[in-house]
């Protein structure tokens, strides 16, 4: 079963980002608290929503965590921030189940479009997101500031 995340969720969908880490070989870069992840979802003005499917025992197998980002171009879009499904539970059709109710949700807020982003190396993902002809961007470069540097005296110029 699909549904949209609640609070009481928050445990296992960070379980389940802290699987997807270690998937993607960096099981020490998630640092956010549960009690961040649940004030940053469920608090008056939430900045992430999510989609969880129920296996048949009740437990959380997978999710897709989405924002809503604004685009000086296109205007307002979805960003998929991570859709995962447990190893057990893949190649049963739930990825294309959340990716289908992330499309319908889309839709449902009249957003521009739907971007993400996927590691290089990760086939599979790739295969499954050419299923819905995806456009895929070599161009731009990633990039970032993490808290350390966001306070460090180099961050200002």
């Amino acid at each position: 079963m699909i549904r949209r995340a609640v609070i009481s969720d928050c445990p296992s969908i960070l379980t389940l980002i802290k699987e997807l880490a270690v998937f993607e070989k960096a099981p020490n870069e998630v640092s956010v608290t549960l009690a961040e992840m649940q004030s940053a979802g469920f608090a008056e003005n939430p900045v992430w929503w999510a989609f969880v499917h129920e296996n048949e025992h009740k437990q959380i197998d997978a999710f897709a965590l989405y924002y809503i980002r604004y685009s000086t171009w296109k205007g307002s879009r979805m960003y998929l921030e991570d859709i995962l499904v447990t190893e057990n539970a893949r190649g049963k059709g739930i990825g294309t189940l959340l990716m289908n109710q992330l499309i319908e949700e889309a839709k449902t807020k009249e957003l521009k479009g739907i971007v993400w982003q996927v590691l290089d190396w990760n086939e599979k993902a790739i295969q499954f997101y050419e299923k819905y002809a995806s456009s895929f961007d070599s161009e731009w470069i990633n990039c970032s500031l993490t808290t350390e540097q966001i306070n460090s005296s180099n961050a200002s110029i």
